[in-house]
């Protein structure tokens, strides 16, 4: 199967962008691995957190282009990204720092989506939200306290829920951190994102809302399968 896609990333109505999003196409073994972090807002270093840990999965996907996606294989990945966050943030003396994600790798006519945090993918087809990860945060603590991320001080707290569907030609696959999702509702973005339209388009209309309604960095990355 062929894929196509858009990226954006903004700093919206924020002083620096923690966002960080990244594409890497194996057209060898045959799979492409979309990634987007957050760098975590209360806590120092929030883009490093996200570039680390961003950095250490596609670096993982790139060097073992024949290892099956698999629970296994994301698992793996994982514990190499917290222990290169962990690495990264204890350089001078330990500190506190963490980033949500949520990846998708397609491989052939499958897709395998993982994440950790409240940044999300949805996978659309014919109309309908097929699926859509589950934030992992606590709605009834304020601002939506992160319950599962990558933290530099406890790696514990980096694991990651995992799906894995057959992809079919037409489907629609997003992923963004939380500053998309909280500043459009749901049915209008889930609407926005099949509109029959270029993807260059459709993009352009989600980022006119999050320009107006985003109170933070905004990331998404938008896969049609041809």
């Amino acid at each position: 199967m062929k894929l196509e896609y858009t990226a954006f990333s903004e700093i919206g109505k924020r002083y620096t962008n923690q966002d960080v999003w990244r594409v890497v196409d194996m057209p060898d073994s045959h799979r492409t691995l979309l990634v987007v972090c957050d760098g975590m807002g209360g806590h120092s270093m929030g883009d490093v957190a996200a570039q680390t840990v961003c950095d250490a999965i596609c670096n993982f996907w790139e060097e073992n282009p024949d290892y099956a996606d698999s629970p296994q294989k994301i698992t793996e990945a994982f514990k190499k990204a917290s222990d290169a966050l962990f690495a990264r943030s204890s350089i001078v003396r330990p500190i506190e720092t963490g980033t949500t994600l949520v990846m998708a790798s397609i491989e052939s006519n499958h897709i395998t989506i993982a994440h950790c945090g409240d940044s999300r993918c949805y996978l659309l087809r014919n109309g309908e939200v097929i699926y859509r990860t589950i934030d992992h945060a606590d709605p009834h603590a304020g601002s939506e306290r992160v319950t599962r991320c990558f933290f530099s001080l406890n790696p514990e707290v980096a694991l990651p829920d995992i799906a894995q569907f057959e992809l079919n030609s037409g489907d629609t696959i997003f992923l963004c951190s939380d500053g998309v999702y909280k500043a459009i509702a749901p049915e209008i973005l889930t609407a926005r994102l099949q509109d029959n339209k270029p993807q260059e388009c459709i993009i352009d209309v989600v980022k006119f809302m999050c320009e107006k309604f985003s109170t933070d960095n905004y990331t998404g990355i938008l896969a049609k399968i041809l």
